[in-house]
């Protein structure tokens, strides 16, 4: 089931071309244009079928000029050359080429991509161009590929399409981002913010809140932290106290994955993990008045007149309908606590198989059809073709900045500890007792700082501290650092730090959210501007 790539694209509207209800693609071999119905295909052997080229159609409009999508594609490939690409990156011209045939002649190839690429004001944009690349090696849903494993039949629970359409367009960010995750009934911070504090679109009043902490999380802290002592109530439920819960009228205590049961259908990671249904059964008893995240959405579900929709509270009924389909007993997973396995098969390129009618099946888009020209997007002004658009916070982008700061900064994750979590623990933070920001050699030696020097971060958004960690592996225009950082270790003697300013370790109070990729609303927070000095106090 190969992309959208033939279909014929309009030089007058950039739309997809149509005859009456189907598509158009143009038909080498007879020279005339060719109806494509996602129901039923071409028609004809798609080898025959133009991928590059300008073809005059006649419409009921007159002869419109019309390329195949694929051949638009191209020609965003052909003006991001790996000489532009290398200017652009900082990667050599002729790594990118050598990148390019090691993956073409490497497949099958498989990719893991996460907050990394996601965390960027481009990141639809970028995933997208991702995306794109992996359907044209062919690898998608094949062997040794990113496959689909079979999965455990479940009931769905996640209440989506509860909510009527004139109910959803009323979703905070939908009207900004109609693509992006309001969409989905999520909210990104940079709706949220305005939303509680600047009454846009309209005021948010009240929230509850599940372990996240956001002042930490997020970017823009001090704005984050505003936002949320701006509303009405707030609940907080957490295991610990931390600066989010700081914020909340009621902190309820929750149970630890070792104090209540939870379920697992599949794990995703191979076949087989994906074949086991597993209870995991408490190995403790609660401490005090705590519950699981889950007893109290039920609980609070049914104080709100909303009992129908979960049992009328019965935890236990809820996971008996979400095990249904796969016909396995709450009671068999109780009493096999490593689970029950349930036989399944890998099949691949499942897109490819076909249906009654002997039509492949394809994908849930327009065309049924991988969609490298998206009319979705154009529809809402957006690209249609994945194009490449500068970070918004760039020395390219804002080179007002870029004498202040020179620096490009980005962040990871320390594998030490759970995002904003543990640093209280003596055995984790023996192994990185202070916040790390990491640069190459040449770039501290420039500034005079030493490997463990306590030095000062700048943004445009404020400072913070942390010690300087070296490594030649950074470009020496990159420097790295690392979120999450407010928790004294009292075992160790080991300082917390305040959340915002003067004395500051965290990252992300000098973050912001915007600007934001204009599709999904993601924050900048892998890609600013910086530049670092020693610490003079």
């Amino acid at each position: 089931m190969p992309p959208n790539a033939p279909l014929l694209v309009r030089a007058d509207t950039g739309r997809l071309l149509r005859d009456e209800d189907h598509y158009v693609a143009w038909d080498e071999t007879s020279r005339a244009p060719v109806a494509y119905d996602p129901a039923r295909g071409y028609g004809v052997d798609e080898a025959r079928l133009a991928l590059s080229g300008t073809y005059d159609v006649a419409t009921v409009d007159g002869t419109v000029a019309c390329r195949p999508a694929f051949d638009l594609v191209a020609e965003q490939c052909r003006r991001m050359a790996p000489d532009v690409a290398a200017d652009i990156t900082g990667v050599p011209a002729a790594d990118i080429e050598a990148t390019a045939r090691t993956l073409w002649e490497s497949r099958p190839v498989a990719f893991y991509a996460w907050s990394g690429l996601e965390q960027h004001s481009n990141a639809t944009q970028t995933i997208r161009a991702l995306n794109q690349l992996y359907a044209l090696t062919g690898d998608f849903d094949a062997p040794g590929g990113n496959v689909r494993f079979a999965a455990v039949p479940s009931n769905r629970i996640d209440g989506r399409g509860t909510l009527a359409p004139d109910q959803l367009a009323k979703a905070i960010g939908v009207q900004e981002r109609p693509l992006g995750p309001a969409r989905f009934e999520f909210i990104t911070g940079e709706d949220f913010y305005p939303a509680a504090l600047d009454a846009r679109p309209y005021r948010a009043r009240a929230l509850v809140n599940f372990g996240a902490d956001l002042v930490m999380a997020h970017g823009d802290s001090a704005r984050g932290r505003d936002a949320l002592a701006a509303l009405d109530f707030m609940v907080h439920a957490d295991l610990f106290l931390n600066p989010t819960a700081d914020q909340a009228d009621i902190v309820l205590p929750v149970t630890s994955a070792f104090e209540n049961e939870a379920l697992a259908i599949g794990f995703q990671v191979s076949q087989e993990a994906q074949s086991l249904v597993q209870l995991r059964r408490p190995v403790a008893s609660p401490p005090g008045e705590s519950r699981s995240d889950l007893r109290i959405v039920f609980d609070l579900a049914v104080r709100l007149g909303l009992g129908e929709r979960f049992w009328d509270g019965d935890v236990d009924a809820g996971l008996r309908h979400l095990l249904a389909p796969s016909g396995i007993t709450l009671e068999q997973l109780r009493a096999e606590p490593a689970g029950v396995r349930v036989p399944l098969t890998t099949r691949h390129r499942k897109y490819a198989e076909r249906d009654d009618d002997g039509v492949p099946r394809g994908f849930t888009t327009p065309s049924r059809k991988i969609e490298l020209f998206s009319e979705t997007f154009a529809d809402h002004g957006y690209a249609p073709v994945a194009e490449f658009v500068e970070p918004g916070t760039s020395p390219r982008s804002r080179p007002d900045l870029a004498e202040k700061f020179p620096l490009i900064l980005t962040c990871a994750k320390s594998l030490w500890f759970s995002e904003t979590q543990h640093r209280n623990v003596a055995s984790l933070r023996r192994k990185v007792p202070d916040p790390q920001l990491e640069m190459h050699p040449d770039t501290a030696r420039e500034r005079g700082i030493a490997a463990g020097d306590w030095v000062r971060l700048d943004t445009p958004h404020g400072s913070v501290r942390a010690r300087a960690k070296l490594s030649a592996n950074l470009d020496p225009r990159v420097v790295c650092g690392q979120h999450g950082w407010w928790q004294a270790c009292p075992d160790l003697d080991l300082p917390g730090y305040p959340v915002t300013g003067p004395g500051s370790a965290n990252l992300n109070a000098v973050l912001s959210q915007t600007p934001s990729d204009p599709i999904s609303g993601s924050s900048p927070l892998r890609a600013s501007v910086c530049d670092v000095a020693p610490l003079s106090s």
